[in-house]
């Protein structure tokens, strides 16, 4: 996987900024995907940008630009050329090209590796001890008492962390993530579901 590579030679990251595109985030729960689960779990926030707002990742819609210009108006006949229209724009744009927003310095003159090193073993998600946490079932699922409450399928096998908010309401985190709500006071035949929170 290329993000592991990355991690391995760069460290990690302590958060990544991405649109609400596959494979970032899904439809599912807090927009979690398998993905941002994995980042989370290495203890690397998932920061997304609004839909439908790139100017909110505006540097690198701005790179974006700057690359199709270089390497693929039009693009080259063969995937090897292409690859190596795409290497010389990445040693030019990062070692060579002064950039407005670093006081004209280029980004390798600037960049700085991570301390934070990939584990060899990805780690289990910890909780404060005022949280209760529970393990959630195959079918995504979560038991507390008598209730049976719906999380999301893509956390089957995860450790989740209730926090008491009100009497019967609880946010449910992933980690440093709030992913929504429960409301135990609207059990319907020993039933909840997951409620996603304003952002």
């Amino acid at each position: 996987m290329v993000f592991e590579r990355l991690f391995r030679a760069y460290g990690l990251p302590d958060r990544m900024r991405t649109d609400n595109g596959v494979p970032f985030a899904s439809t599912g729960c807090s927009g979690l995907s398998k993905l941002s689960i994995w980042w989370l779990k290495l203890g690397i926030v998932p920061e997304r940008i609004q839909p439908g707002r790139p100017e909110q990742n505006g540097r690198h819609e701005r790179m974006h630009r700057t690359l199709k210009r270089a390497t693929a108006l039009p693009p080259a006949a063969t995937l090897a050329a292409q690859q190596r229209r795409m290497n010389a724009f990445r040693r030019f744009y990062n070692e060579e090209r002064p950039h407005e927003a670093l006081n004209q310095c280029t980004p390798q003159s600037c960049y700085t590796p991570s301390n934070r090193e990939y584990p060899t073993r990805l780690p289990e998600l910890s909780y404060p001890s005022y949280m209760e946490t529970h393990r959630v079932s195959t079918n995504g699922l979560l038991k507390r008492r008598h209730v049976v409450m719906y999380v999301g399928h893509l956390l089957h096998g995860e450790l989740v962390g209730l926090e008491a908010i009100d009497e019967g309401l609880w946010h449910v985190h992933f980690g440093p993530m709030v992913i929504g709500g429960i409301d135990e006071r609207r059990n319907h035949k020993g039933y909840l579901s997951l409620k996603v929170l304003p952002m």
